[in-house]
């Protein structure tokens, strides 16, 4: 359960030549995401690309200033670190999916990466004690603030919405960050995941409330590992996720919640009866999530379909088979 942990660093365990390595890589990929943007709007919207490249230029400019400051403090080497390696820190869109969303989700992702890159600024100058290097992390924190600003003028130009749409904005998203994903990645794996061990036990058995009695152990089970590991995974100081807890509780619950949904079922005496319950809330379940991840997580809907419905389906077959056989 705790295997990813186990391959990643937490952000307060980084040293000081940590946290400026990790610096240095993530300006390095942000100008080559604005980079991409820039090239995908020259055509259609040029003072958008206008803006992505000056943009560019501040990142490649944050990266020469930083380069320096490790050169300073800690020689010419710098430690291969990047996102990936870092536990809560913050991920990135990849460019091909953010680009086939058109210009207002461009925008909007970039206003997202200042922002983020705004809070890790932040977090990063109180954790390093030389004065230059933490005068060096507060002002780039403030330059990040500024693009942050300049793509949310850019984004608003646009749509032009109230500070009341925006407060709603940003509430919805920190909701969908918090509760809906995590919740949705519990449900997904609730959903799936039990489907084998609950059907082979019922086609083994035949026998509706043992079925239950291995299904609900099974989902309760499930809903506590993913609750722990969502948990323990990110503390949600960089990442902007929110609070750990509550976010392992929407996944927990929603796991269980999704490997009780076809284990109720077998709270019906007949067996036969209690089956084909269970076999229509599959149904129900697996297209709901896929329409749900579709809506949430900006998966293509064709994809989450063969995710999610046709995963499931492999998953129940082979429980099916195992328990029938």
């Amino acid at each position: 359960m705790f295997n990813s942990l186990g391959n990643r660093r937490r952000f307060s365990d980084l040293s000081e030549q940590e946290i400026l390595a990790l610096a240095i890589s993530s300006e390095e990929d942000d100008a080559r995401i604005y980079a991409s943007y820039a090239e995908k709007l020259r055509k259609d919207y040029p003072a958008t690309a206008a803006m992505f490249d000056e943009m560019v230029k501040d990142e490649d400019g944050h990266r020469r200033f930083l380069i320096a400051e490790h050169e300073r403090l800690f020689g010419p080497v710098i430690p291969l670190i990047r996102r990936e390696h870092v536990a809560g820190y913050y991920a990135r869109q990849p460019v091909w999916l953010v680009e086939n969303l058109g210009i207002e989700r461009i925008r909007e992702e970039a206003a997202r990466m200042e922002a983020q890159a705004y809070a890790f600024y932040t977090e990063a100058a109180k954790r390093v004690s030389d004065a230059g290097a933490r005068r060096l992390l507060g002002d780039l924190a403030e330059q990040e603030r500024h693009h942050m600003e300049g793509a949310e003028v850019a984004r608003e130009e646009n749509v032009g919405p109230s500070d009341e749409q925006e407060e709603a904005m940003v509430a919805r998203r920190q909701f969908i960050l918090t509760y809906v994903q995590p919740g949705l990645a519990g449900l997904m794996d609730g959903s799936v995941s039990t489907l084998a061990p609950i059907f082979a036990t019922a086609f083994a058995t035949q026998n509706s409330w043992t079925t239950f009695q291995v299904a609900l152990a099974a989902s309760v089970g499930a809903g506590i590992s993913m609750g722990f590991t969502e948990a323990a995974h990110d503390d949600g100081v960089i990442s902007g996720r929110g609070s750990p807890i509550k976010r392992g509780l929407a996944s927990g619950i929603m796991t269980a919640i999704g490997g009780l949904g076809h284990a109720l079922p077998y709270l019906v005496p007949n067996f036969h009866l209690a089956t084909a319950i269970a076999l229509v809330i599959v149904f129900i379940e697996l297209w709901a999530i896929a329409g749900i991840q579709n809506r949430y997580m900006e998966t293509p809907f064709f994809r989450a379909v063969i995710q999610v419905v046709i995963g499931g389906a492999l998953v129940l077959a082979a429980g099916i088979l195992i328990g029938g056989g």
